[in-house]
Parts: structure tokens; sequence; C-alpha cells
């Protein structure tokens, strides 16, 4: 079992602006985050999950890439499709793949696109919904 821990939650309200970092939030069960443009019931990009050791070996900012949750001590490269990660007390989410990086990455930083290839998280959906804050354990189970 490997254990880490949030160290950022963000929230994107509006399409196209910058995620706004929060110290806790509330996580809908079936749809994500309240208040992200994401949170929306069949969508399988529900929360975003990224490592804040990749994103500091790439010399970007936690949030900068529109995760949702920014973890530490979590080997995402080792996370596969169907894996559950246990937030907190109550909150549970389902990895449901690999977060391909789009063109908006290269608005960032020219070429960021092809250096996150393979390293830009793991996109999920909420099991069971709940509050989590900065500082909670994450875990994965198989």
């Amino acid at each position: 079992m490997q254990q880490g821990t949030v160290v950022g939650l963000y929230i994107a309200r509006v399409r196209g602006t910058p995620s706004v970092s929060v110290q806790e939030a509330t996580v809908l069960s079936g749809k994500g985050l309240e208040g992200d443009r994401s949170c929306k019931e069949d969508n399988p990009h529900q929360v975003l999950v990224m490592d804040r050791e990749t994103l500091h070996a790439l010399g970007l900012k936690m949030g900068q890439i529109k995760e949702n949750i920014t973890t530490v001590g979590l080997d995402l490269s080792q996370v596969a499709e169907g894996q559950v990660l246990f937030i907190g007390d109550q909150v549970t989410l389902e990895v449901t793949g690999s977060c391909h990086p789009c063109g908006k990455m290269d608005a960032i930083r020219p070429g960021l696109q092809g250096e996150l290839q393979g390293r830009r998280g793991k996109h999920s959906i909420v099991i069971n919904g709940g509050p989590i804050k900065v500082g909670d354990r994450i875990r994965i189970e198989p």
C-alpha cells in the first residue's frame, strides 16, 4: 500500500481561467469537487490528481497544470486504472486513467505538452464524497 499527503487543492471554476487554491473542499459523490467546472455526472475526468515531485522536476508550480489534488509521497506512475484512492476519513476516488496533456500546456511553456507525456497525473471519478483538506492522508489500495 502506498501512502502520501494532500499538499494542494485547486478548483477551476471557469474554463480558461487559473485554478483557485483552497485549503478544504467538498467532494460530491459521482460528480467531483464542488464548484469545479469538471464537477459533472458521467464525466470520467471528474478529479485530476497530480504529484508535487513531478511538478518540481519540471519546474512547475502546484495548480499550474489544472490538477485538483496535488500529493506528495505518492508515486502516481505506479497507479493503474481501476485502483482506488482513499483520502481523509471518507473520500474515495477510482482512477479512470492517465491524463493526456493537451496543447494548452504549451501556453504555459513551449514544449511542456511533450514533457508531460505520461506524467500529467491521473483522472478519477468520485465513489464516496465528503470533505477533504490540505494535510489529509491519501493512500492507494488495489
